[in-house]
């Protein structure tokens, strides 16, 4: 990475300031009042999930992420309904998320609000694969339309990441992990809070063998000793949660969360996988004629390979005034992606640099029966790609948004916002969503329905690639839902809509 001394400087700094924190709020550690069942991702607000209206939402919980202790953030989201998830091979491949059977590029991931889609990604959607379960505390799937919220590809679903902020006394810990496939897994985690003060970083290394993306039962693919070689995999991750309370109207928070991967791969030649394919031309036995034939290479080099970097985090300042009746929301986002892939003879195969910068402000004023959410924001996305033709360009959007979300005795909920998205090339967009929800009383039974607008703007790539057109259109979409919700088992079933 172009800039890796300084992002491990910025990485360095970040976690000497918790050990810091640490050190000198021991002696007067204190619980940390938390939210049950806290939604953010539908208003940008702490929302309990009784107030999110019609909107579909699935929330899986710390419990839920201990219980089946799963590796990787994909491997949760493939026990969401209406989420599906897929692959180009082992762990660390090329990895797609879809919602409700829409393109990738149409959902939104964010961890802590952080945008995960990749602004030097083809279509700008977001790959999961190096993003693991270090520091998570929970996982938030918003289903339809949210551009009122967003902006450009939350068309067809939000996905935020939730990490863990510290709480309660001090605790520390290591574990060491082994598994099938030469997979070993290390790591240590650090939290708690003072008075003023909350914490909660950690480290980890996972190192990976693999096997073979190649399928060698695939009598189609040239094999003579020729997919067999493993494909292995290596992580490093450092995440860290820090806020501060100065006093109970002004508050500081931070996120920060750095990825270095590497995943072996195969060669792939003509539609089939390999550990090495060379395509030559032969003489056709019957005809004489020459055609091109893919000849295994088992000697060959097998260098193949593609190596991440990503650095993302988030600054936060909070207010409160007039007795805790209107907020005020100050923040900035960003990341930093580079990705560089390398051929079976180790040299440059592709490679693709991205950033976002994001500044936002966000007010809420609560009026008892509602909370009234505006704000305004700046966003910028930038990108580098030598191998297709794009030399550093960047765009920008301004952003305003309405958003009220309505509570009419203890029945009836209605979320309505609206949205103005003034971007650099593309002109003015407006979006709205409407999404109210009612509780039949007595009988604990849930109408629910939504309907919202949305809109996704070309990708840098999809504009300025050698293969993009700068004369592309956003894509506009409309999405509604209706639904039935029913609880059961003192609700600890419930039987609705996806």
């Amino acid at each position: 990475m172009k800039n890796k001394g300084i992002y491990l400087g910025i990485i360095a700094v970040f976690w000497m300031t918790a050990i810091t924190g640490i050190s000198a709020g021991r002696a007067e550690d204190q619980a940390v009042t938390t939210m049950d069942q806290v939604v953010v991702s539908v208003t940008q607000t702490e929302t309990t999930s009784a107030k999110i209206g019609g909107n579909s939402v699935t929330v899986i919980t710390a419990k839920e992420i201990e219980e089946k202790n799963p590796h990787t953030v994909l491997e949760l989201l493939k026990t969401v309904p209406g989420v599906f998830v897929t692959s180009t091979g082992g762990m660390g491949t090329s990895s797609s998320v879809f919602i409700r059977g829409a393109d990738e590029k149409n959902t939104l991931v964010m961890l802590d609000g952080i945008i995960l889609n990749d602004s030097s990604h083809r279509n700008r959607s977001a790959d999961l694969a190096d993003i693991n379960l270090d520091q998570v505390e929970r996982i938030e799937v918003v289903r339809g339309a949210m551009s009122v919220m967003y902006g450009s590809n939350a068309t067809a679903g939000v996905i935020n990441i939730i990490t863990k902020k510290g709480s309660r006394d001090p605790e520390a810990t290591a574990s060491v992990e082994g598994g099938s496939y030469g997979t070993w897994k290390t790591g240590a985690h650090a939290s708690g809070a003072t008075d003023k003060l909350t914490y909660a970083v950690s480290g980890s290394y996972l190192s990976r063998d693999g096997f073979s993306i190649a399928d060698k039962d695939n009598p189609r693919i040239p094999q003579n000793g020729n997919t067999d070689e493993k494909d292995g995999y290596d992580n490093l991750t450092l995440s860290g949660n820090l806020g501060f309370e100065f006093n109970e109207n002004f508050s500081v928070s931070s996120t920060l969360r750095y990825v270095d991967a590497q995943v072996d791969l195969d060669d792939y030649e003509g539609g089939y996988t390999g550990d090495n394919i060379t395509s030559t031309w032969v003489p056709d036995p019957v005809s004489g004629a020459w055609v091109n034939t893919l000849v295994p290479n088992p000697d060959g080099p097998t260098y193949k390979r593609s190596e991440s970097e990503r650095l993302m985090g988030q600054v936060g300042i909070n207010n409160w005034f007039a007795q805790g009746r209107v907020e005020s929301i100050l923040s900035y986002k960003f990341t930093r992606s580079d990705l560089q892939a390398y051929d079976n003879d180790n040299l440059p195969w592709y490679d693709y640099q991205g950033a976002s910068d994001e500044f936002s402000w966000q007010g809420n004023i609560d009026f008892e029966n509602h909370v009234l959410s505006f704000g305004t924001g700046y966003f910028n996305e930038a990108m580098e790609s030598l191998s297709s033709g794009v030399a550093d360009i960047d765009t920008h959007t301004l952003s305003y948004w309405l958003q009220d979300p309505l509570f009419v005795g203890e029945s009836l909920v209605l979320i309505a916002g609206a949205r103005m998205d003034d971007h650099q090339s593309f002109g003015r967009k407006t979006t709205f969503r409407i999404a109210p929800a009612y509780e039949i009383p007595s009988t604990g039974t849930r109408l629910k329905a939504s309907f919202g607008t949305g809109f996704r703007s070309p990708s840098l790539y999809e504009l300025y690639s050698v293969y993009g057109n700068p004369d592309l259109a956003p894509e506009k979409s409309q999405g509604w839902d209706l639904g039935v919700e029913q609880g059961f088992l003192d609700d600890h079933l419930t039987l609705g809509h996806i």
